[in-house]
This record gives C-alpha cells, sequence and structure tokens, in this order.
C-alpha cells in the first residue's frame, strides 16, 4: 500500500518525507513498545506508534522501517523531526487511536508483521 493512500484513509499530515509518499509499504507493526519493534527487521514496513520521542525514529532506522505513523494526534518534538530527515524516514500524523487506525488499514488489506 503507497503512504499516500494510507495519507488519504487516516486523514494524516505529512510531517517529513513528503517526497516519498509514493512509497510502498508491505506490511504494518503497531506498538508503543520499542523493543518489540526491535526483536526482528521490518524492511517496507510502517511503524504505528503513540510514542513520539526519538527513540522511535531511532528504532525504525535499526528495524529498517521506512515510516512511522503517529496516532491519537500527538506529535513528535523538533529533534526527532530532523532525525527523521536525516534518516529519510518518512512521519505522519493521524487523530486517529491505534486500534481505528489498524483496523482501517487492516480492511484496506495491509497486513502485520509475522
Amino acid at each position: 500500500m503507497r503512504l499516500a493512500a494510507i495519507q488519504d484513509l487516516l486523514q494524516c499530515t505529512v510531517l517529513t518525507g513528503a517526497d516519498g509518499l509514493n512509497l510502498e509499504v508491505e506490511t504494518a507493526v503497531a506498538s508503543d513498545g520499542m523493543s518489540a519493534v526491535l526483536a526482528s527487521p521490518h524492511p517496507r514496513a510502517l511503524l504505528i506508534t503513540g510514542l513520539t520521542n526519538i527513540q522511535s525514529v531511532k528504532t525504525a532506522h535499526v528495524a529498517d522501517i521506512a515510516a512511522i505513523l503517529y496516532v491519537r494526534g500527538d506529535r513528535p518534538n523538533e529533534k526527532t523531526i530532523e532525525l527523521a530527515l536525516q534518516k529519510r524516514i518518512v512521519l505522519l500524523g493521524t487523530p486517529l487511536g491505534m486500534f481505528d487506525a489498524c483496523g482501517i488499514l487492516h480492511a484496506h488489506g495491509l497486513r502485520g508483521v509475522v
């Protein structure tokens, strides 16, 4: 699923990486626990989280995650945004909660990481 489609489905604001909205993600992982995300690499995945600190971007980079979707209208600080720009990780924000965001994406064919 293209990030542009996710942006439309979830009423997302693009926080970084507007030029990367044509990127295709194959799976999603939803967690506020970054250690769970680090348990295995997730190439071409979308990380769905409410954790907006710099650790979310560091985790995404190590786990080979292409984009992060922040839920509940939460926004990362400038330091986090700067790191995402450096690492070329797309950041999106949605006013939806994690459960609703995951449900909508699943209903439109995006699958979770096994």
